[in-house]
């Protein structure tokens, strides 16, 4: 088991390091970053102008970069004077033109005058060991700049502000204080003494889990916020599926036709709705496939359905019958997906008279009142509606009901989600570790047993923040993060 301290001298955070903090590419800026205890130093040394290690931290200069008697670019030089700075250690931030020639240039001058290349994510990882940030915070910084709704900035910038770890310290802080108290216990063994109420330990042990039961549970809508909703819109052939889509984004993407069988495979494209991101999937149409091409084309059309949070099923209302209805819905519910059922081309069924559409109906088979039907279907009303995706009737209605269902009311802005997988897993171990120690209460157990599976709850929670970690676990966190941060 490794902590902070003993992680700096393996990192060789003593170093000096150098990056390009900015995307690569044409632009009017480029931002390149130096950190380490030399950071000043080395950047004063190829610099003309004020005497940078005599200015004050948090202070922009104009000035040079010059190699001997060539100067390389005029550019501005941030100051962050340790341990006033997001690493905790001394920072300059050079803003040179965005030229890949004189970014490369500056770079080699700063690594011949002593500083080295970064490695993916480790300013951060340092801001991380010198306890500027915890393991948490420090993941949420490559979760914010991955961000792509405001959503998921909005989750990336609460877990960076630090409301996850402070939800966790709290709880293990109580732990270690139980825990503590079994401790004593044990050195006290031969007099057979409790310093840890049982009941007490107990209660607190019922609640803790309740709140880390709450965050499992949240993992769900957390993952959708960070990385879209998988929305798949499949049907009958003909149902409307690609005009749906094309309504839903306002655009054309999908080629329409009369004909049955148009779409052979997947088409994807996102939708932002309120700050989230839905990655909407239009399939082939499920049916008995007339050739090889659209057989292959039902089958991902069913993969894709298998992989999905929320299936958005659509069916022609003037066609389809009440028992073609039915089983589609019977072989399309799967555990887990929730199912949209959306009456399409109501339009022209409008535009029938009643009395020839109860005769249609009567003859054929065929649904004769779309409300009722909807009523006997066993779904929520919310998650049933009537279309037309030609005339484009209802789709704003339509796209609340995709919302509503995938995100079921759960996002009030304060609460905390866990978005992390590595965080999911370590809660889940957590808890598994509780339940033994509420076992181990009830049947009694001695005390070094009972301190065993409090130290295992320890030693999980503690892996999400970081108080616990190792070589293997910083370098899989950090090598995701991009250079430069």
């Amino acid at each position: 088991m490794n902590t902070h301290n003993s992680q700096l001298t393996t990192h060789n955070s003593e170093d000096t390091i150098v990056a390009l903090a900015t995307p690569n590419g044409i632009g009017a800026i480029a931002v390149i970053r130096l950190s380490g205890l030399d950071a000043i130093a080395i950047a004063n040394s190829v610099w003309k102008g004020k005497d940078l290690t005599k200015q004050a931290s948090h202070t922009i200069h104009f000035g040079h970069i010059v190699d001997g008697d060539l100067v390389l670019d005029e550019v501005l030089a941030s100051l962050f004077v340790a341990p006033k700075s997001y690493t905790r250690e001394n920072v300059v931030e050079i803003s040179c033109h965005a030229s890949g020639y004189i970014i490369e240039s500056i770079i080699k001058l700063f690594i011949k005058k002593g500083a080295r290349s970064a490695k993916p994510g480790e300013f951060t990882l340092r801001a991380f060991l010198n306890g500027q940030l915890d393991l948490s915070q420090a993941e949420a910084v490559a979760d914010l700049i991955a961000s792509n709704s405001k959503a998921s900035q909005q989750v990336a910038l609460q877990q960076l502000r630090g409301g996850f770890s402070t939800q966790l310290q709290l709880l293990r802080e109580q732990l270690v204080n139980f825990a503590s108290l079994i401790e004593l216990e044990l050195d006290f063994a031969e007099e057979d003494v409790e310093f840890a109420n049982r009941d007490q330990l107990k209660n607190l042990i019922h609640e803790i889990t309740k709140i880390v039961g709450r965050l499992i549970q949240s993992f769900e809508l957390g993952n959708a916020i960070k990385n879209g909703v998988n929305t798949v819109i499949a049907g009958r052939p003909n149902a409307g599926k690609s005009t749906l889509l094309n309504a839903l984004l306002n655009e054309e993407r999908a080629i329409v036709s009369h004909i049955p069988g148009t779409t052979r495979d997947t088409i994807e494209e996102v939708l932002n709705i309120q700050g989230i991101n839905f990655r909407l999937i239009d399939t082939a149409g499920i049916r008995e496939a007339t050739d090889a091409i659209e057989q292959i084309g039902v089958q991902r059309t069913m993969e894709k359905i298998s992989q999905s949070a929320l299936l958005v099923y659509v069916f022609d209302a003037t066609e389809i019958t009440i028992e073609e209805l039915n089983s589609d819905i019977e072989s399309l519910q799967k555990p887990g997906i929730t199912m949209l059922l959306v009456a399409n081309k109501m339009d022209l069924l409008e535009s029938e008279s009643p009395e020839d559409r109860k005769s249609e109906s009567l003859a054929s088979g065929k649904i004769q009142n779309i409300g009722d039907f909807f009523r006997t279907s066993g779904l929520p009303d919310f998650r049933t509606i009537s279309i037309s995706a030609k005339e484009k009737q209802h789709i704003d209605e339509l796209k609340q009901k995709i919302y509503s269902s995938a995100i079921k009311d759960q996002l009030s802005g304060d609460e905390t989600l866990v978005t992390n997988i590595r965080h999911l897993e370590a809660l889940q171990k957590t808890e598994e570790a509780l339940i033994r120690v509420l076992g181990g209460i009830d049947g009694s157990i001695t005390s070094d047993f009972l301190s065993m599976d409090i130290k295992q709850s320890l030693h999980y929670l503690g892996e999400i923040t970081g108080v616990v970690t190792t070589d293997d676990l910083l370098e899989n966190i950090f090598s995701k993060f991009c250079i430069g941060k």
